[in-house]
C-alpha cells in the first residue's frame, strides 16, 4: 500500500512570504551543497589507494565525485 504525504506544502505555494525567504533558501542550499562536497572530498581523501581501487576510483577522481561530475 502506498502513502502520500499531503501535509507538506509544495514549492511555489508559499505566497508572499516565499518571495522574502527565497534568497535565504538559496543561500542555505548553496552552503549545504558546498558542505556535502567538502565532506565527500575529505572522506574519500582519507581512503587508501587500495580502498579507492576497490570502489573503482583513483585519487584524480575525488574532486569530480565530490561535485557530482564523475562519470565512467
Amino acid at each position: 500500500m502506498a502513502a502520500y504525504d499531503t501535509t507538506r506544502p509544495t514549492y511555489g505555494s508559499t505566497g508572499p512570504a516565499g518571495h522574502v525567504l527565497t534568497p535565504f533558501t538559496l543561500l542555505f542550499s548553496a552552503f549545504a551543497g558546498w558542505n556535502d562536497a567538502r565532506r565527500t572530498r575529505n572522506t574519500l581523501s582519507r581512503l587508501t589507494d587500495r580502498e579507492l581501487e576497490d570502489i573503482g576510483l583513483n585519487r584524480s577522481d575525488i574532486d569530480a565525485v565530490a561535485v557530482g561530475r564523475w562519470t565512467r
